[in-house]
């Protein structure tokens, strides 16, 4: 039994739709929280080292720095001198906003 012409289009226009799923970017939207920086309240305000959970979340929170940055309240907090050195250990260097 012979494959019709319009099943063979079929075929090819689902290979393709597959493809570009597959290649497409994945957008994840971060929610900006600046609470979610709190594991970082230690090596902000102290010497210490910032710990693996502080990274991960200065990492997941690195979209929003430029929008802490322009939060009065926040900017205080996040835009020190050792907020900066916690998220440049962490290698997240600040965005320049």
């Amino acid at each position: 039994m012979k494959a019709s012409y319009s099943s063979y289009i079929a075929i090819a226009l689902c290979t393709v739709l597959v493809l570009l799923l597959a290649t497409a970017p994945v957008s994840t939207a971060v929610t900006c929280n600046a609470i979610q920086l709190s594991p970082c309240a230690g090596a902000i305000t102290s010497s210490t080292p910032p710990s693996t959970l502080c990274c991960s979340k200065i990492k997941e929170q690195k979209p929003c720095l430029c929008q802490y940055l322009k939060n009065p309240n926040l900017k205080k907090l996040v835009n020190t001198p050792n907020a900066r050195k916690v998220a440049s250990t962490c290698g997240t260097p600040f965005p320049k906003c």
